[in-house]
């Protein structure tokens, strides 16, 4: 199967490091033109060469701003106004016990995770559907099905996006725009392995034992007794841009290493 994006044109949201980056990455080599966004313009510009480094063709450029804000929503769309394909892949996490999640977390998680990608989704799908053609994702998690204790929050937005994903899948029926949720396992990303190094600094032990317990002790259901790494995920985003999953739409797919017991 060989995945050809050439005069398809991408946004991927939080794409300056970890699955993101990787998403853009690999989006550009399969041929489309990717906008990268994140909160600083060092950001971009340092996540565009990095790109550039790996797919020397990448067409590539970069929008700065806050898109877990209306205003920085806004920014986006006045600098790209269409695309064909649109991954929601901005996230924030962050261990914490319910009982110590003030309010104001509550709304912090729900607006980053869940609301930046209604927003752009409101906007772009609509000249998608115009088209009769466009793909939509958005990064869930595993957590979105089986909540964990340690972050609440998180698993309570990552719900969210499945029923958004699905209720817009429904409303774009006929229309040749699949919309697909995609379900991560924990993955080595930038953010996770900052805060593994940081425990296993703090116990004075490797990143690599930390990332064991971690998998023994809070998903001990992995099927692949690892984290996956962001080229994984990505492979999958990739496909589900591609002209090749026509058929696959309003689905949550997961590329979880098997952490969830489910046989669908």
């Amino acid at each position: 199967m060989k995945i050809e994006l050439t005069n398809r044109t991408a946004i991927v949201t939080g794409s300056t490091a970890g699955i993101g980056l990787s998403i853009a990455s690999g989006l550009a080599a399969a041929g489309a033109q990717v906008t990268i966004t994140g909160r600083t313009r060092q950001r971009v510009d340092e996540a565009i060469a990095t790109i550039t480094k790996a797919v020397p063709h990448a067409k590539l450029s970069g929008v700065a701003g806050d898109l877990g804000t209306s205003k920085g929503a806004q920014e986006l769309i006045d600098a790209v106004p269409e695309t064909d394909i649109l991954v929601n892949n901005l996230g924030i996490f962050e261990p914490k016990a319910f009982f110590d999640i003030p309010d104001e977390d509550w709304l912090r998680f729900f607006e980053v995770n869940v609301l930046s990608g209604i927003r752009l989704a409101r906007h772009y799908a609509p000249g998608m559907a115009k088209r009769g053609w466009g793909r939509i994702q958005f990064l869930s998690s595993e957590s979105g099905v089986q909540i964990p204790a340690e972050m609440v929050h998180y698993g309570t937005t990552k719900t969210a996006q499945l029923a958004v994903s699905r209720g817009l899948a429904e409303s774009l029926a006929g229309t040749g725009v699949t919309v697909n949720a995609i379900l991560p396992g924990p993955t080595r990303s930038e953010g996770v392995g900052d805060f593994f190094a940081k425990i296993a600094a703090e116990k004075g032990i490797s990143q690599a034992e930390v990332e064991r317990d971690f998998i023994a002790t809070h998903r001990p259901t992995s099927l692949i007794q690892r984290l996956a790494t962001v080229e994984e995920v990505a492979n999958l985003s990739v496909y589900l841009a591609s002209d090749q999953a026509s058929a696959t739409t309003g689905a949550a797919v997961r590329v979880d290493g098997g952490v969830v017991r489910s046989i669908i």
